[in-house]
């Protein structure tokens, strides 16, 4: 284990989904996670989006002012041991940017978008940590602005889907109103069996021996039918209990009427909104029974940052994986990768690098020709295009968009806008790991397996100073020019390369 997480270390993560913010902070406990205390705040930032898919100025300051709160209980933990993790809502704001600035100033710790697979992923990891090794399980997480759907075993999932429906989306939907009806219920049911629909089929297929659901929408739901008599003697959601819970929600004509036993007062307006989307789930995967797992998103990303700290990253796995997938050619991938390591080592004081930027540069050095598995031609830009647009596990969006900057920048020409793309996605750090992977590459540019003579790098941020063993250079007149071409490409970024 990480010598920077010792037993007793205190670990937190945030989880900001559309319906409610959650705060869980744990503890390391012989090698386990184990939570002792957390928050949570039913703030519904995806009911804040207006017609135009802005967060509101309303739904932007309940969402402030939570975290503020969230702020004060963070006070002991160190920054490094913080992930924040934003879901559906804030994958859908035209407007996200400006309200995660301003939340990053609240928190002080950047904040991940994650795509809905990967929120999917972290799920899983959590819900998986709750439970006995039962076979394959299919996992269903309601949030407020999307559905998530996994197939595992053990704590690996086999297949992740993100819906776009949630009891929040759906209230507004089809309850906007607050008044209940037959009607609405069956529209919104019959709304999100469409969705379902969609991956029924292959899901069926791949099979799975229980089913596990875990959030609020099907917490209350179960909650309701256990305290009412509905659930069987396991206390298991029933189709048998759903119907139940259908016939009471349908005695009442407005949601503000709701007042069935085991139902808590910050659910009663989306509970015909959630019930919906539970009853689609049931039938169109044909399920019988559903267990409960209070293991979620924030959960998994606890997990998930044990691993990073234990040399466990999903990240390396993942990068492996694209370069079997696209067929890199390994040996060179690694020698990019050392050496862009070698110059990190040798100018990350200088230039203020940290181990996030050795991580993200490695990466990318790994990963920088994997478009040539559709073109030589230009294939920094289809190795960028991939990286930008794929489902890669563990990676946040902005990470994804860091990597596919670094890849897109990692030869031939570059323009003066790239410079500004780097470091208004990434800061000056990725400026300079963006130059540090184009002399990386052109250093490896013949593809030699022979190894590089010792070669010093020395930086002031504007002036980048390489230096070779006497003699070196002019028995390797390829690499003069190559280095005489980087010389003119890096002055558009108002950078000078010197070589001797």
């Amino acid at each position: 284990m990480n010598s920077n997480l010792s037993e007793g270390s205190l670990l937190a993560a945030i989880d900001l989904g559309s319906n409610s913010f959650h705060l869980a902070i744990a503890r390391l406990d012989h090698g386990e996670v184990r939570r002792i205390d957390s928050l949570s705040d039913k703030v519904q930032l995806g009911a804040g989006l207006d017609k135009d898919q802005n967060l509101t100025p309303e739904a932007q300051e309940r969402a402030l002012a939570c975290l503020a709160r969230f702020a004060q209980r963070l006070q002991s933990i160190p920054l490094k041991r913080l992930r924040i993790v934003a879901t559906n809502a804030l994958r859908q704001a035209n407007n996200s940017a400006t309200f995660i600035e301003q939340a990053e100033r609240i928190l002080k710790k950047r904040i991940e978008i994650v795509a809905g697979r990967e929120e999917a992923r972290l799920i899983y990891l959590g819900v998986s940590q709750t439970l006995a090794d039962e076979g394959r399980r299919l996992v269903v997480d309601i949030g407020g602005g999307s559905t998530e759907f996994i197939i595992g075993e053990n704590f690996e999932p086999l297949a992740t889907e993100s819906l776009q429906m949630g009891c929040v989306a759906y209230n507004q939907r089809f309850f906007a109103d607050g008044v209940i009806s037959a009607k609405a219920l069956h529209k919104a049911t019959m709304a999100a069996r469409q969705e379902v629909m969609v991956i029924a089929n292959a899901y069926r297929e791949l099979g799975w021996q229980s089913v596990v659901g875990s959030s609020g929408t099907i917490k209350a739901a179960r909650q309701i039918m256990i305290q009412n008599g509905w659930a069987n003697q396991e206390g298991l959601i029933t189709r048998e209990g759903l119907q139940q819970v259908k016939e009471k929600i349908l005695s009442y004509k407005h949601v503000s009427e709701l007042n069935i036993v085991g139902l808590k007062d910050d659910r009663r307006t989306i509970l015909p909104a959630g019930f919906a989307i539970i009853q689609a789930v049931f039938d169109e995967l044909d399920l019988q029974t559903m267990t409960y797992s209070d293991g979620a998103l924030r959960e998994g990303v606890l997990h998930d940052m044990l691993g990073r700290f234990s040399h466990e990253d999903i990240r390396d796995r993942s990068a492996n994986a694209l370069m079997a997938r696209y067929h890199a050619d390994q040996a060179q991938a690694h020698r990019v990768a050392q050496t862009a390591n070698l110059l990190y080592q040798q100018t990350q004081n200088i230039l203020t690098l940290d181990d996030e930027d050795q991580d993200l540069l490695r990466r990318a050095a790994l990963l920088h020709e994997i478009g040539l598995a559709i073109s030589h031609s230009s294939y920094h830009k289809h190795g960028a295009y991939l990286l930008q647009y794929s489902d890669v596990a563990g990676f946040s969006q902005a990470d994804q968009e860091k990597l596919s900057l670094l890849v897109t920048c990692h030869r031939r020409k570059i323009r003066a806008e790239q410079k500004l793309q780097l470091i208004k996605s990434g800061g000056l750090s990725l400026f300079y790991s963006a130059i540090l992977l184009r002399l990386a590459s052109l250093l490896h540019h013949s593809r030699s397996p022979i190894a590089l003579p010792p070669v010093k790098l020395t930086s002031d941020g504007l002036h980048f100073i390489l230096k070779f063993p006497d003699d070196w250079l002019s028995n390797h007149p390829l690499t003069v020019a190559d280095l005489e071409e980087e010389i003119t490409y890096l002055s558009a970024w108002d950078v000078t390369l010197l070589a001797s």
